[in-house]
C-alpha cells in the first residue's frame, strides 16, 4: 500500500525549478523516469508534466533515506522533500532545463508503485502504434505528448479569449438531435422512451447555429465535439472537434476578415509567430489549374502548366485523344530533377499516378545535348518547341505529363506534386502559408445517385451573379464558399448562408428534393425563415487538425487524448463492444446472433 502525502504540500513543479530556487526547501512529486546507483550516491530523475529535475540521495546523510531510494523504480510515484543546490561544475546538464541545480533529497515517500511498463516513457520510443493506444494513459506521460495536448489546450484558450473580446457568445447546441441526409453517415442513437426512434449525434452544428442567428445572438462560437461515421485515415476520426463560429448581417469580406485576424492572434500566442494579414486569395478554378488541388501547398513551386492547345492535333494520340474527349494534356517542370531522377525513379513516378486514376506519364528529360524522351519521336520540332517554351525548361529540367480527363489530371498531377516534392526535399521547414480558396462550385454531380449534390451543404449561398443559371447550369453555379488553408491542409471551411425561404426551395430542387420531403428534413429551419432571417455566414475550423499542424505533428491522433484507430475501434477500453441483453430489451432492439458469435 503506497503511502499518504499527509503533512506534505508540494510547493513547485519539477520543470518550474531554477538556479534562482537554490538553497529552497521544496516538495516535489510525480514520476521516477530513472534512477542511477553509484554507490554511496542515488541520483533519480523525477518526471512531471512541466518536465524533470534530479534528485540526490547520499548515503552520507541518512542510512534509511538512501536505502529506500534504492528500491524506487521507473514509474512509481514518489514525493520528495528536499533543499534545491547547485550541482558541481562538471555534472552540470547542458541539454536538461533543470540541468544547472538538483534537488538533495532530505524525505522519501513512496505513494504508489508500478509494474515495469510495455514500453519506455520516452519520447521517440521505437514502439508499435497498436500499443501506444492499448496502454494510451502510459503514452500520454510521454513529454511529447503532454506537449502536444497543452498545444491543443493553449488554442482553444486563445481561440475564447480573441471571440470573447469581439462580442461572440459560446452558446452549447443537442447533442441528441435529428438524423438528415446530405453527408456522412449518421451515429444513431436509439430512444428508449420512443420506440422505433433514433436520435443521431450530429455531424457539425449547422442548423442550430443558423437558428441562433434567427434568434438574433448575432455572433456566436462553440468549441463542440461533432460525430460522423465514415471511413478513416490519418486526417478522419468518427469523434472530432469544431472550433464554430457564425455571424449575423456579413458578406463573404466580413467573415474572412475577423477569421484572419482570430489565426494571426493564435500563431502569435502559441507559437510568437506572425502572420501577415490579409491572406492571399485564390479562386477554386485557379486552384485546380495551377496546383490540381483545391487545397495547394504554396510553399514550392512546381505548378500544373496546360499544354493542351500544343498538342490538341499531335500525331501523339495519348495527348490529342485526350483533348478530343473534353479532356487536357498539362505538365509539371520539375526543375533540376533531370540530372537527380534515374528512369528507374521516373518509372516509379509513373506507378504513383497511377493509384489516382492515370493511365501513365508521359516525361521529356531536358538535357545539354538536347531532349531525352520516349515520346519526343511523336512530336513534331515545333509542337516539342512550344512545349518546352510554355514550360519555361532549360537543360536538367524533367518535364512529365498526365493526359486524360481534367478531373485526373488535376487529381494525378496534384498529387504528383507533392512527392515531387517531397523527393527532391524542397519543402521550407517551418514556413507558414495560409491562404483562401473561394468561388467553389455550389453543387457537384454524383455519378452513383445519379443527381447533384452540394459541394459543402445544402445551405451555402449561390453568388448572386450565378442566381440565374441554378435550374439551367447548376454545374456553373459558384458558391459563396471559402476555405482556409495551411500548407497543404484543409484547416476550416465555411460560406454565407441562404436567408431566403424561396431561395432554399429552389436549392432543394435543384438537389432532387420534393417540397414534401424538404419539409420532412428541414422544416424546423424553412418554418423559422418565415419569421424574419437575417443575412448570416461562418466557419468551422478542425481543432484537431490545426492543433496538430502547430504542433508540428502529421496525425491528429498525436493530439487527441484518446483516438480510434483506423476501424473506429478503441484498443484500450475494447469500444464499440457488446452490450446486456437487458439494454437492449430496453431500446426494443435485437441483435443477429450470428453477428455477436463472430469474432470481429
Amino acid at each position: 500500500m503506497g503511502e499518504s502525502i499527509k503533512g506534505l504540500k508540494r510547493t513547485h513543479m519539477c520543470g518550474e525549478l531554477t538556479s534562482q530556487n537554490v538553497g529552497e526547501d521544496v516538495v516535489l512529486m510525480g514520476w521516477v523516469q530513472r534512477r542511477r546507483d553509484l554507490g554511496g550516491l542515488i541520483f533519480v530523475t523525477l518526471r512531471d508534466r512541466t518536465g524533470i529535475i534530479q534528485l540526490v540521495f547520499d548515503q552520507d546523510d541518512s542510512n534509511d533515506l538512501f536505502n529506500k531510494a534504492a528500491t524506487l523504480r521507473s514509474e512509481y510515484v514518489i514525493a520528495c522533500r528536499g533543499q534545491v543546490i547547485n550541482r558541481a561544475p562538471e555534472a552540470i546538464n547542458p541539454n536538461m532545463a533543470t540541468g544547472e541545480i538538483e534537488v538533495k533529497a532530505e524525505e522519501l515517500r513512496v505513494l504508489s508503485k508500478s509494474e515495469t511498463p510495455p514500453f519506455y516513457i520516452e519520447d521517440n520510443t521505437n514502439v508499435s502504434e497498436a500499443l501506444r493506444y492499448k496502454y494510451r494513459y502510459l503514452d500520454l506521460r510521454r513529454p511529447e505528448m503532454q506537449r502536444n495536448l497543452m498545444i491543443r489546450h493553449k488554442i482553444a484558450s486563445q481561440v475564447r479569449n480573441f471571440l470573447n473580446e469581439r462580442g461572440f457568445l459560446e452558446i452549447e447546441t443537442p447533442m441528441l438531435t435529428k438524423s438528415t441526409p446530405e453527408g456522412a453517415r449518421d451515429y444513431l442513437v436509439p430512444s428508449r422512451v420512443h420506440p422505433g426512434k433514433f436520435y443521431a449525434l450530429p455531424q457539425s452544428p449547422q442548423l442550430f447555429k443558423q437558428l441562433l442567428m434567427l434568434a438574433g445572438y448575432d455572433r456566436y462560437y462553440q468549441i463542440v465535439r461533432c460525430f460522423r461515421d465514415e471511413d478513416l485515415r490519418a486526417d478522419r476520426q468518427p469523434e472530432f472537434t469544431q472550433i464554430d463560429i457564425e455571424m449575423s448581417f456579413v458578406e463573404v469580406d466580413d467573415v474572412l476578415a475577423i477569421n484572419e485576424a482570430l489565426i494571426a492572434y493564435i500563431f502569435k500566442q502559441v507559437l510568437d509567430v506572425d502572420i501577415p494579414i490579409p491572406f492571399k486569395r485564390m479562386t477554386y478554378k485557379e486552384a485546380m489549374e495551377r496546383y490540381g488541388s483545391d487545397k495547394p501547398d504554396t510553399r514550392f513551386g512546381l505548378e500544373l502548366v496546360d499544354v493542351s492547345s500544343f498538342v490538341a492535333n499531335s500525331e501523339f494520340k495519348v495527348f490529342s485523344g485526350a483533348v478530343k474527349k473534353g479532356g487536357s494534356v498539362r505538365a509539371i517542370n520539375a526543375k533540376g530533377a533531370g540530372a537527380k531522377f534515374s528512369r528507374r525513379d521516373i518509372d516509379s513516378l509513373g506507378e504513383f499516378v497511377k493509384t489516382y486514376r492515370a493511365k501513365g506519364l508521359a516525361w521529356i528529360n531536358v538535357t545539354p545535348e538536347g531532349v531525352k524522351s520516349p515520346i519526343a519521336k511523336f512530336l513534331s520540332q515545333e509542337e516539342l518547341n512550344e512545349i518546352l517554351n510554355q514550360l519555361n525548361a532549360e537543360p536538367g529540367d524533367l518535364l512529365l505529363f498526365i493526359a486524360d480527363e481534367n478531373e485526373v489530371v488535376f487529381q494525378a498531377l496534384g498529387q504528383l506534386r507533392l512527392e515531387l516534392a517531397r523527393r527532391l526535399d524542397i519543402v521550407p521547414k517551418d514556413e507558414y502559408n495560409l491562404l483562401w480558396i473561394t468561388e467553389f462550385p455550389l453543387f457537384e454531380y454524383d455519378q452513383e445517385e445519379g443527381r447533384y449534390v452540394a459541394k459543402h451543404h445544402p445551405f451555402t449561398s449561390p453568388m448572386d451573379e450565378d442566381l440565374h443559371l441554378l435550374e439551367s447550369e447548376p454545374e456553373k453555379v459558384r458558391a459563396k464558399a471559402y476555405d482556409m488553408v495551411l500548407n497543404g491542409n484543409e484547416i476550416g471551411g465555411g460560406s454565407i448562408r441562404i436567408h431566403d425561404i424561396s431561395l432554399q426551395e429552389r436549392m432543394f430542387k435543384a438537389l432532387g428534393f420534393t417540397m414534401e420531403n424538404a419539409w420532412e428534413q428541414f422544416g424546423f429551419l424553412l418554418e423559422a425563415f418565415k419569421f424574419g432571417a437575417p443575412p448570416h455566414g461562418g466557419i468551422a475550423y478542425g481543432l484537431d487538425r490545426i492543433a496538430a499542424l502547430l504542433a508540428g505533428k502529421t496525425s491528429i491522433r498525436d493530439v487527441i487524448a484518446f483516438p480510434k484507430v483506423q476501424n473506429a475501434s478503441d484498443l484500450m477500453t475494447n469500444a464499440p463492444s457488446f452490450v446486456d441483453e437487458k439494454q437492449l430489451n430496453e431500446l426494443h432492439i435485437s441483435v443477429d446472433k450470428k453477428i455477436e458469435n463472430k469474432d470481429v
